[in-house]
C-alpha cells in the first residue's frame, strides 16, 4: 500500500512540474505578444 501512495506521489509531482513548465511558456507567449503590439503602435506614433 505504501509503495502504490508513493507512486502515486511520484506521479502527482511530475504533473504539477509539467503544468507549471506549460503555464510559464503561456505567460511567456503573452508578453511576447504584448511587446509586439506595443512595439507597433510605437511606430505609429
Amino acid at each position: 500500500m505504501t509503495r502504490i501512495a508513493l507512486a502515486f506521489a511520484a506521479l502527482l509531482g511530475l504533473a504539477a512540474c509539467e503544468t507549471v513548465d506549460g503555464f510559464g511558456q503561456d505567460v511567456q507567449a503573452a508578453g511576447q505578444g504584448i511587446s509586439e503590439v506595443a512595439e507597433d503602435v510605437q511606430e505609429d506614433i
